[in-house]
């Protein structure tokens, strides 16, 4: 019998190996499916640059939108920042700044669109939430509210280096889609200024054909000269458990939003297969 002194050593599959190489085979020994947290969650990304810059004309027709279909939807909303972003990270590269430090600082501006939207649609329960905040969903859906959040993602100064330059990899698109996931939804909705992707810039090539489906793999390989999302939310998608599909819409165009909320493959639909 062992003294009540004596330590004891628990069987365990990562007790004698380096976590670097016992994690993968540790993980594929539990025979589980994840579940989804809130799957029936809508989340939304409102453009900064594409839509918030445009003032009332372009905003107050999609909160009008979305305010209608809230009784019938649980809306999440996370903001972009624009063309105020695109600012500060043009002055702090000037200034050689790490691109931790560019996120830290871009990230102040969709917070402030996340507020001046929360303010907006305060009197139809409107909220703005922290990241911290994030467990506190249920409830704000449960009282009938409207959670307003940045869209982007926690990493702040821990933002890994950028390759070849020092803007950050994972701005809004990132964080929206990462946001998606963590909740175990399966379709991101991008509300942009466009009707999703084309084969060129169509504000300056009218002719450029749209595209309305299309995978990861084969957007990744088109090389597409200009995107109307992140390059690195293309990466992700082909890793996704829960959030397999993004799905680009104007907001510009009326009706467009309830479409999407229905479920119709309105705009571009993104697939990670």
């Amino acid at each position: 019998m062992n003294s009540p002194h004596e330590r004891r050593k628990l069987p365990s599959r990562l007790a004698d190996s380096a976590l670097t190489t016992a994690t993968d085979s540790a993980s594929k020994s539990f025979d589980y499916t994840p579940d989804a947290m809130m799957p029936d969650v809508k989340v939304f990304k409102v453009g900064g640059q594409s839509i918030m810059d445009r003032g009332r004309e372009a905003v107050f027709p999609i909160l009008d939108e979305l305010v209608a279909a809230k009784d019938d939807h649980k809306l999440l909303l996370c903001c972009g920042g624009g063309t105020r972003a695109r600012h500060v990270y043009a002055v702090a590269s000037d200034l050689e700044l790490p691109t931790g430090l560019l996120a830290a600082l871009g990230g102040y501006v969709p917070r402030q669109n996340a507020r001046m939207l929360q303010m907006l649609l305060a009197k139809h329960g409107g909220i703005y939430i922290m990241n911290d905040d994030f467990e506190k969903l249920p409830l704000y859906f449960r009282l009938g509210c409207i959670p307003i959040m940045t869209g982007m993602p926690p990493f702040g100064y821990w933002e890994k280096p950028s390759e070849g330059g020092r803007i950050p990899e994972n701005r809004t698109d990132a964080g929206v889609f990462l946001t998606a996931e963590a909740l175990g939804v399966k379709r991101a909705i991008f509300i942009k200024d466009e009707a999703g992707l084309f084969e060129d810039d169509p504000k300056k090539n009218k002719a450029a054909k749209h595209i309305p489906r299309i995978t990861a793999s084969e957007l990744e390989k088109s090389d597409l000269p200009d995107m109307i999302v992140e390059r690195v939310v293309v990466t992700y998608l082909q890793r996704a458990r829960f959030c397999t599909e993004l799905q680009i819409i104007n907001g510009l165009e009326r009706g467009m939003i309830t479409r999407a909320l229905k479920g119709e493959d309105v705009g571009t639909i993104i697939t990670a297969k």
